[in-house]
């Protein structure tokens, strides 16, 4: 009986692939299976998750013909998993030895829908402590109480999938699976249907993985197109929250996160390609204007100044008729 899959997804993470398999290694047991996607991978890498298919106690290989994206590469994943518990790691992180043993052992003494868990960052040789935005530890809650409030960082804002461990009652119910095709913010919306939906949540003090920043070849360091699907996913999120019956009460928190994030992005352009640049001030216009228009208004009012101030710059634009036509 397999009690706990870690889906693990890879794209030319050659370089760090094998410190991850490594440490894969370290928390091997018999009830627990490694499922190892390559995305499709076209540097070293596929040859790297060869080896560990035959190596690696428990590891089950699944491979991509077409590069789908990370999203895409989990939910290939889950969807190969057998466990009773779910869990994930990124291909270019790594996890403690014995992790997933305490994260099993919380799962099962808790007894809730999922448990979150807090993790460290690591860029080059420095490390960080990166909490979980849930004060009360060890102790069963309702997720979607830990939504608000609207003006603090709350749960929903920590979207990372591989920061716990969920039942597998949550994967048949629908709620594990990632939306197709999104090649960034992919864990935002997920993060918000799970605590909309699910029922019961906790959050540990477990420090066991390890999340690297700074690789090249990740997302967050590239300027390109890829960058801008944080407009679909915010927008997914937007729209299922609307239709939620706490409406009044959660889309507040929904359309200030958007709009931080949106500031974010347009307050450092210069790392975007040009043409991307124009693009994502174009889908920003547009995207403030699908807002819900009095809670965006609310929103801005409570946001400071400066980001305030860029917002309402970007929502007066007229939108492109190419993206109006989109």
């Amino acid at each position: 009986m397999v009690k706990l899959s870690v889906v693990v997804p890879f794209y030319n993470v050659q370089t760090y692939a094998p410190d991850t398999l490594r440490s894969l290694r370290a928390n091997a047991r018999d009830d627990v299976e490694f499922v190892l996607v390559d995305d499709c991978s076209t540097d070293g890498t596929p040859r790297i998750l060869e080896r560990a298919s035959r190596e690696l106690p428990g590891a089950v290989l699944v491979r991509h013909e077409e590069n789908g994206g990370l999203a895409t590469a989990r939910n290939t994943g889950l969807d190969a998993a057998r466990g009773t518990y779910l869990t994930f790691l990124d291909g270019d992180d790594w996890a403690a030895p014995g992790h997933f043993t305490q994260l099993l052992a919380a799962a099962e003494e808790l007894g809730c829908d999922f448990v979150r868990t807090d993790h460290v960052v690591a860029t080059g040789r420095n490390r960080s402590v990166k909490r979980a935005p849930v004060g009360r530890r060890g102790e069963v809650l309702r997720p979607r109480d830990a939504i608000l409030p609207a003006h603090r960082t709350t749960s929903v804002d920590y979207p990372y999938a591989w920061a716990g461990i969920y039942h597998r009652r949550l994967l048949d119910r629908g709620l594990l699976h990632f939306t197709d095709g999104l090649r960034t913010a992919e864990d935002r919306p997920w993060i918000w249907r799970l605590h909309r939906e699910a029922e019961s949540f906790a959050a540990v003090s477990t420090l066991g993985v390890f999340y690297r920043r700074g690789v090249a070849t990740s997302l967050t360091q590239i300027g390109d197109v890829r960058q801008l699907d944080f407009i679909r996913a915010f927008d997914q999120v937007i729209d299922e929250t609307a239709n939620d019956p706490d409406a009044d009460r959660l889309l507040p928190k929904a359309v200030r996160t958007y709009c931080a994030i949106i500031a974010h992005h347009n307050a450092s352009t210069g790392r975007f390609e040009p043409a991307v640049a124009k693009k994502l001030r174009s889908l920003s216009t547009a995207a403030l204007k699908r807002m819900p228009q009095g809670v965006l208004k609310e929103a801005l009012n409570s946001m400071d100044a400066e980001r305030a101030g860029l917002l309402r710059k970007l929502r007066r634009r007229p939108v492109s008729a190419e993206v109006a036509a989109a």
